[in-house]
């Protein structure tokens, strides 16, 4: 006994892979139901498609992964707890300064006493005191210090530590705390500085001038000298530094959006905190000259739409370096939705960039990326769309090819028995051969079957080599087939898109038009389609109607298609009417006249086309949609005087109604 285990897809599992053919066979239902090729791809590529009865990746579904990973980080991390760093290394600090003081009175201590006489007890007790008195100082301040993070630190810059190790924690502090204000105005800047002595501080400066130097220079609309800025500072810009100020422009842009991001998400008081710490870390001339290249940058290259308020509602700790680690992550990600949102109205989607696909997502999301592309590439190649003037359009072989689907949908519905056949009047030239075979008889045309005359002899008397007998001999049945010349009137009022009717009439169309073409070649095809007024339409702009418009001119639409079939010189001569109201608009020299309910001239004047495509021995056999108490009567009294036919029809079995209304016309069995 086997053994089956269902899951959804996740990326893991192995597809048989789609062909051409099956892709434009889902493409072929799309561009019927969006009406317009772009929206067709779009829909495949957005959606996906089924295969083996599972949904291939799509780019709906990166998306929404992508969206989740977001709210995910969002979900998981407290931003506010980055003040907790802070406070922590000022609570170290002070710990172990208050543990310094203690350790040297007694160290101090121990000492005199152990100075065995070299010292006389007077200056032993003074330099005991001074100790004492400068602990007690120290503490003292220690103990005056406010509570808020930046009157502590503003209190110990000023402060004289007696523990080394404490100072130096304090220098650390500081000189982090430096570069987290200088990061505010791009890291780029301070990642490669290892201290922020004043030496550096200084060269910094220096560099920060020159930029905005530069900057005022292309405001100016003159070309910086860019290369000499790199040979003279491009050590602060590490392993990587930007080609041009163009892109120095950019990543500091989208640096200082990382550092606005970070504060705008954070609550206020915690923002004020920080801000206020961070702004009391730069000497004045530093900060005036970081503010001008900001607001500079600003203007050569706006950020305000990279800045962000992230939602963060989490319970997890992160640190200063961490969290602008998450902004240029989350930064990332906003970029990578923008590029996929507009990849929905790209079905080549040249915008997603598949290394960025590739860092936040993973190496799957970035195959099921390329799976998507590859819809596209497999169409291109088979020759059934191609790309011109940066959009694509569907071949002639496409075209083809979705007409061919049309009419194999169709076809499928139909019975081997051709329920609804009869016989034509009139023959034509030519034989047509159908699926059916029989048995030979005298005079039959000897079109044989092998097939089923080997299999007749083999069931008879099972033996090698075959002894075939005139009773095994199996032919196919043929059909004589009339040249005929069809206009099929598509009814394109408003109600017909409404009511999804124009849907199913237009596959009608494409597949009927499919059938003559490949099938009787002789016969001709016009399709019209008509509201207040009647056009020719071709396959192609066909496919891509989507709008309805106001009337439903039976005149028109019968006296255009009369004069289309004047031209032809045959007999079986055939108006097809697919419509789902009454006649509600006429013509009056050039000028459309439109009433409803119908007025008596609009009938009058329909019936008399009627009239005039009956003469022409023209039959008009109609299908309708909707059944009403005038429409009925009406269509049913016009088919009568013409001797056409009516057919109540749904969207479900029009076309097999009139490929088997066509066909019906075309042949009778003659063996």
């Amino acid at each position: 006994m086997h053994n089956y285990y269902y899951s959804e897809w996740d990326g893991s599992q192995e597809f048989e892979e789609l062909d051409s053919d099956q892709l434009m066979d889902e493409l072929g239902k799309q561009v019927f139901r969006h009406g317009n090729l772009t929206d067709a791809l779009r829909a495949m590529q957005r959606f996906g498609i089924n295969n083996q009865g599972r949904r291939m990746p799509n780019l709906d579904q990166l998306l929404q992964r992508l969206r989740q990973m977001r709210q995910d980080q969002l979900s998981r991390y407290n931003l506010d707890s980055m003040m907790d760093e802070i406070k922590q290394k000022l609570d170290h600090i002070l710990d172990t300064e208050r543990q310094g003081i203690q350790k040297k009175l007694d160290e101090s201590s121990e000492k005199i006493q152990k100075s065995d006489g070299d010292l006389t007890s007077d200056i032993q007790e003074k330099l005991l005191k001074n100790i004492q008195d400068r602990a007690a100082q120290n503490l003292a301040k220690l103990d005056e210090l406010p509570q808020d993070t930046g009157g502590r630190i503003k209190g110990l810059s000023d402060y004289d530590f007696m523990d080394e190790d404490a100072r130096s924690q304090f220098n650390e502090l500081i000189d982090m705390l430096k570069k987290r204000a200088m990061e505010q105005f791009g890291k780029d800047m301070v990642q490669q500085l290892k201290n922020m002595d004043p030496e550096s501080l200084a060269r910094m400066r220096n560099m920060i001038e020159s930029l905005n130097q530069m900057l005022e220079q292309r405001m100016r609309g003159e070309e910086p000298d860019f290369d000499g800025f790199m040979q003279q500072f491009g050590d602060f810009f590490g392993d990587n530094p930007p080609r041009s100020l163009d892109e120095l422009i950019e990543r500091l842009q989208r640096q200082i959006a990382q550092a606005q991001s970070l504060m705008e998400s954070l609550s206020p008081e915690i923002q004020q905190e920080l801000q206020e710490l961070m702004d009391s870390m730069l000497d004045n001339v530093t900060k005036q000259e970081l503010v001008k290249m900001a607001s500079y940058m600003e203007r050569l290259f706006p950020s305000e739409y990279l800045q962000q308020h992230y939602p963060f509602s989490g319970d997890e700790s992160v640190s200063y370096e961490e969290a602008m680690k998450l902004m240029e992550t989350l930064q990332k990600m906003d970029d990578l939705e923008e590029q996929m949102e507009f990849a929905r109205y790209d079905p080549a989607m040249d915008e997603i960039d598949n290394e960025l696909v590739k860092e936040l997502m993973g190496e799957e999301a970035e195959k099921e990326l390329e799976a998507a592309r590859e819809l596209i590439k497999l169409l291109e190649e088979a020759g059934y769309i191609s790309k011109q003037d940066g959009r694509f359009e569907l071949t002639p072989k496409g075209i083809r090819k979705i007409g061919h689907q049309a009419l194999n949908n169709i076809f499928s519905q139909l019975k081997k028995d051709r329920s609804g056949e009869h016989d034509i009047h009139r023959t034509g030239m030519g034989n047509e051969f159908i699926e059916e075979t029989k048995r030979y008889e005298f005079g039959d045309d000897f079109h044989i079957n092998i097939q089923k005359t080997v299999m007749n002899s083999l069931m008879r008397e099972p033996s090698f080599p075959l002894k075939l007998s005139v009773d095994d001999f199996e032919v196919l049945i043929t059909e004589e087939s009339t040249r005929s010349a069809t206009v099929l009137i598509l009814d394109k009022s408003l109600s017909m898109f409404m009511s999804g009717y124009f849907d199913s009439a237009k596959q009608v169309a494409v597949a009927l038009e499919s059938l003559i073409r490949t099938r009787f070649p002789k016969d001709s095809l016009y399709i019209l389609t008509f509201a207040s007024r009647a056009r020719e339409i071709r396959e192609k702009n066909l496919l891509f109607t989507v709008r309805g418009e106001q009337g439903t001119n039976y005149e028109d639409a019968l006296r255009t298609a009369r004069k289309l079939l004047a031209r032809q010189n045959c007999n079986n001569k055939e108006i097809i009417m697919i419509t789902d109201g009454e006649p509600t608009a006429h013509l009056e020299g050039n000028q459309v006249y439109f009433g409803f309910p119908p007025s008596m001239r609009t009938l009058q004047k329909t019936m008399r086309e009627v009239k005039a495509c009956t003469s022409q021995r023209i039959t008009i056999n109609v299908f309708m949609f909707e059944h009403t108490s005038f429409l009925t009567p009406f269509i049913t009294q016009m088919t009568k005087l013409n001797k056409g036919r009516v057919f109540f029809a749904n969207p479900d079995n029009l076309g097999k109604y009139v490929m088997m209304d066509y066909l019906s016309n075309k042949f009778k069995n003659i063996g």
